[in-house]
């Protein structure tokens, strides 16, 4: 489990995440959703300490994030930013090796190489693996960063939205594999989505967040109400039950 305690973080006078207090279940996918400026992607950074926080403790298993050994935390938790930049031209397996660093710390084992092997088979990215990094499309470039973070096969993998340059296809494709990897590895996945119903369609727990603050969390039957999604954006939406699933519609 992920325990949230009175986490606060500010820029000047902005606050943008207020005093959260959050418990996010340990299995399956977690989706954190919320307008622009909510302080998504800030909650999810200090969580990964890719952040520090004002004030406030995050534990992971019981083990604080501030004061774990970075060695130690890495094998727990992995984390893709929404801003990956890569200066150094490397293949698509280079790049999903560096998941194994906090186990081989550059100096890869048999173990390490069928991680590898695995992470691009489970994103379909073998006839890519040789490639450069820079001769591929936005969208081949983000599936290979995430098959970088599941190759460094943490209990819990956080995703600041993984669906950035994907198109519907792939967008639906990833959905399916982050669903795969909770189910069948075992994985807590947490996600920072803006795309409600993807949210709606394949988490089993969504946290939704305005102004710095959780504003409802729940099941995807409790958060996809009318009135619960139409005081979040603050604009009018419409929930349809289409095969079993709760769709928002806004136009």
């Amino acid at each position: 489990m992920i325990e949230i305690n009175d986490v606060q973080k500010a820029y000047g006078d902005a606050i943008v995440v207020k005093g959260v207090s959050l418990a996010l279940p340990k299995g399956g996918i977690t989706s954190i959703i919320g307008p622009n400026g909510a302080g998504k992607s800030t909650l999810l950074s200090m969580i990964s300490r890719l952040l520090p926080m004002d004030r406030g403790r995050v534990l992971v298993d019981g083990l604080d994030v501030t004061t774990t050994k970075s060695d130690v935390l890495a094998k727990r938790l992995s984390i893709l930013r929404q801003d990956n930049h890569m200066t150094a031209r490397l293949t698509v397996r280079d790049l999903v090796a560096f998941g194994r660093y906090p186990y081989s710390h550059d100096r890869p084992t048999v173990e390490d190489r069928a991680h590898v092997e695995k992470a691009l088979g489970f994103l379909d990215l073998e006839p890519l693996a040789d490639r450069f990094l820079d001769e591929l499309s936005g969208g081949q470039r983000q599936r290979a960063f995430v098959a970088m973070v599941l190759c460094q096969d943490t209990d819990y993998a956080l995703f600041d939205e993984p669906l950035n340059n994907l198109d519907m296809r792939h967008a639906s494709a990833m959905m399916r594999l982050l669903r795969r990897a909770a189910d069948e590895f075992g994985k807590t996945v947490v996600l920072v989505l803006h795309d409600i119903n993807f949210a709606s369609c394949y988490s089993d727990h969504i946290v939704a967040m305005r102004a710095g603050e959780v504003a409802f969390q729940g099941t995807p039957e409790a958060v996809m109400r009318k009135e619960v999604l139409t005081g979040i954006f603050e604009t009018e939406i419409d929930i349809h039950d289409i095969e079993d699933r709760r769709i928002a519609v806004f136009y």
